[in-house]
């Protein structure tokens, strides 16, 4: 069933040729008709490199952050702009999420054309074409909801000449940042806030309907640090919320309070529902955990679980998979695979499995497998002198895992959805 609003264009695209990754020699297919062509990605029916999807990982994921959730008491708008694909739009949305959330304008566009209704444009809006932009999609799409964020009096008075100019206009929905001393945006001080809460509240351009704050700037990974961390900052937005909430600054039904990155997540969740007069709606904005990844996340993730007593938590489902191209010298092994491939913002692919040319199954990299620089499309792999028996061959698959799946998802336009065989069985699009 097509999302109402959701072109089918958007949600089940033409694969081709044209395609990094899409066989060459194969004939364009829409993405849910490749389970039909029987490929598998082991079997040498694609080219590689490639990035792929394991689907029971990727459901897993879904389930256990929407299951989280419904325990906090909160809700789900998951950042779009981890993967910007309309398919993983639609499951995060299928799962229970209340909405999306985005980074700009243009993202937004995308998630709309794919059928989302309510959405969080994390950041700060105030360029004349953005405002134009969010007007326009908010006139277009009957019931859709956009709320974005303001953290000073200058945006605030960019926002208001640009509604002055525009008798009619619909006001924008806004909520306050609040943000932490050498962070990105958001205000700085508890007097600056307030100053600006009853700025918002005077505006005609603009209705104040919560607060929101970032807290993974901050995050170290021990809970020693990072819970006193996340609670100051969350001291921080109870008071100014209360404040707000007292003196009828709010003008929703109900308040927003929002917060979440991928790393300390569970440390704010529980914060999202300050005591007010009105009723208040948590909203977590986690986007990493959809595909989760092998190292940045996996670490943030452990402590995680063991605040939260999970057993099993997130899976990493998101790899990237490249042959051997060459040998060139003792201890060192040039994948065809780079940084037009797979993420390095935060540390290096790592090397977890490999398949010999021909094996259908992977079997688990030599612990001291590692890659140790990229190219644009080359990775040097190397290994422990000891470990020289066991180094590949030339032609054998590395499976690598990543660490920050959102600088992976945007070099590609598409990937396969694959099963724990590496049988191909869908696929999902990114549209950065």
């Amino acid at each position: 069933m097509t999302r109402p609003g959701a072109p089918e264009a958007a949600l089940d695209p033409l694969l081709t040729g044209h395609c990094k990754g899409y066989p060459t020699t194969a004939a364009p297919r829409r993405a849910s008709e490749l389970a039909e062509a029987g490929w598998n990605v082991l079997a040498g029916d694609l080219p590689l490199p490639l990035a792929v999807i394991k689907r029971t990982a990727l459901e897993h994921n879904l389930a256990w952050m929407q299951r989280q959730v419904r325990q906090w008491g909160i809700d789900l708008a998951p950042h779009g702009k981890t993967t910007m694909s309309p398919q993983l739009f639609r499951r995060q949305l299928d799962a229970g999420a209340w909405g999306l959330t985005f980074a700009t304008v243009t993202q937004l566009a995308v998630g709309v054309a794919a059928g989302v209704r309510r959405a969080v444009l994390a950041n700060q809006v105030f360029d004349d074409g953005d405002l134009a932009g969010l007007q326009s999609l908010l006139q277009a799409h009957e019931g859709l909801r956009v709320v974005f964020l303001v953290d000073s009096l200058a945006q605030l008075a960019l926002i208001e000449a640009w509604a002055a100019a525009r008798p009619g206009s619909r006001r924008f929905e806004v909520m306050l940042e609040i943000g932490v001393d050498g962070g990105r945006t958001g205000c700085r001080t508890h007097a600056q806030a307030l100053a600006l809460a009853a700025a918002l509240h005077a505006s005609p351009a603009v209705s104040l309907v919560g607060i929101e704050c970032y807290e993974g700037l901050g995050a170290q990974g021990r809970s020693e640090a990072d819970a006193p961390y996340a609670h100051a900052l969350m001291d921080r937005v109870d008071a100014i919320a209360g404040h707000c909430d007292q003196a009828g600054l709010f003008e929703a039904p109900e308040v927003l309070v929002s917060a979440g990155g991928s790393a300390i997540f569970d440390l704010v969740a529980g914060r999202l529902k300050p005591a007010l007069a009105r009723p208040v709606r948590g909203l977590l904005r986690s986007g990493c955990y959809v595909t989760h990844d092998h190292g940045f996340y996996k670490r943030m993730v452990d402590a995680v679980n063991r605040r939260c007593g999970c057993a099993d938590g997130l899976r990493p489902a998101l790899e990237v998979w490249a042959a051997v191209q060459s040998r060139p010298e003792p201890g060192l092994a040039i994948l065809a695979a780079g940084r037009r491939d797979v993420s390095f913002d935060i540390e290096m692919p790592i090397p977890w499995g490999r398949a010999a040319r021909g094996a259908r199954r992977p079997q688990a990299a030599p612990a001291s497998w590692r890659v140790t620089a990229l190219n644009d499309q080359h990775a040097y792999l190397r290994w422990d002198a000891a470990d020289e028996a066991a180094a590949p061959a030339v032609g054998e698959r590395v499976g690598l895992g990543i660490s920050h799946p959102c600088t992976t998802f945007d070099k590609w336009h598409w990937m396969p959805i694959v099963e724990d065989d590496y049988r191909v069985t869908g696929a999902v699009t990114m549209h950065f």
